[in-house]
């Protein structure tokens, strides 16, 4: 038989399989009705087992066993989710806490980590102008505090750098207190060598700033053979540089080393020249932006052979894009992560309905973080 042969074989069974996939979703919605008018649940997990084991038995080619129970499970997933738009077709419940709309434009306090001439109060001012004089606090999980117990609006804090990556600090913070991001900025970061005026670079041998400057810049540093010290963030960095005896540098944006009449060595000393740091404006209610369209949530898999790949399938069953996945130790002596997850959709979507319900449902853990 030739090639051209086989392949007409596989697309005529292609064609039949598809037949038989419409057909198994005809009678799957007419599951989901049942469902609904008898008041049952979508996920029945015994029921699932129960028939992948069958689909296993049944496999008569013990190397497809994994293939055919992987194949199955993804029909089942995908039943699964178009009993779930099935069920929210009429129904008025959101899978979601209840909004308010965003006005920032009447914030009367906002926070930020730092002191002013950091980064962070620049993210605020693109959110919030400079009308608005902001509160500084010494840590990140100061201004998630501050923000929870309704001592601030809004707080402002760095969450991703497009150098060194994620802050991991902030994706802990997230999964501890009970806030909504509603808004999102990136700043472009343009981080420069600073040292009081009476100091040369030949002098120098303790580099300071935030931990995440430092990751940036760690070129520049190598290159030049200082020390790097962490510091809480770039601007009190410099304004521990200006009132320090000792012959320090300190990395900070050039505003900031003006403010504190630092001496500028040398300028754009990242290791990449597009460097920029996204910010989150974060609040203790769910509010909504008109132009929000990035969905964030956490969420907890069980520890079990393919349950990644069955929550990608969600995205892909969707439609949805998925921006951003992120893990981070749970921090139980266990080996366990908590993912972090942004897709961009419409909250009021059929499809980012039914997949929030999914999995707030039938996970372990879910937290939906809002949406910017």
């Amino acid at each position: 038989m030739e090639l051209i042969d086989l392949r007409n074989s596989i697309d005529e069974i292609d064609s039949e399989i598809l037949k038989l996939f419409e057909k198994r979703m005809n009678v799957c919605k007419q599951v989901a009705q049942y469902k609904k008018e008898n008041n049952l649940p979508i996920f029945q997990g015994g029921r699932e087992d129960e028939v992948i084991e069958k689909i296993r038995s049944q496999t008569t080619n013990e190397s497809l066993k994994n293939g055919t129970a992987t194949l199955f499970t993804t029909i089942m997933d995908i039943s699964k989710h178009l009993q779930q738009q099935e069920m929210l077709k009429e129904s008025k419940e959101l899978p979601f806490p209840s909004h308010v709309e965003a006005q920032l434009e009447k914030a009367k306090k906002i926070g930020c980590q730092g002191i002013s001439g950091s980064n962070s109060e620049t993210a605020a001012s693109m959110i919030f102008g400079d009308k608005i004089p902001f509160s500084f606090y010494s840590t990140f999980e100061e201004v998630f505090e501050a923000v929870e117990n309704g001592e601030i609006d809004y707080g402002v804090i760095p969450i991703h750098n497009s150098t060194a990556g994620s802050v991991t600090q902030t994706y802990d913070l997230m999964s501890k207190y009970d806030t909504y991001i509603v808004k999102s900025v990136c700043v472009e970061i343009n981080h420069c060598l600073a040292v009081k005026e009476n100091v040369d670079i030949s002098e120098i041998s303790d580099v300071i700033s935030h931990p995440q400057a430092l990751s940036q810049c760690s070129d520049y540093i190598t290159k030049h053979g200082f020390n790097p010290i962490s510091h809480s963030n770039t601007a009190t960095a410099a304004e521990h540089v200006a009132n320090s005896d000792e012959k320090l540098a300190a990395i900070c944006s050039e505003d900031c080393a003006k403010q504190f009449s630092l001496k500028i060595l040398a300028r754009n000393i990242a290791n990449s020249l597009s460097n920029y740091t996204k910010f989150i404006c974060i609040s203790k209610n769910f509010e909504l932006t008109h132009e929000a369209d990035t969905i964030s949530v956490i969420l907890k898999l069980q520890n079990t052979q393919g349950s990644l790949y069955r929550l990608l399938t969600k995205f892909t069953v969707n439609g949805l894009n998925l921006d951003k996945l992120e893990s981070r130790p749970i921090k139980d002596g266990s080996f366990d992560v908590m993912f972090y997850l942004d897709f961009k959709g419409n909250i009021f979507d059929k499809s980012v309905e039914a997949l929030i319900a999914d999995l707030s449902q039938n996970l372990e853990f879910f937290k939906f973080l809002g949406v910017h």
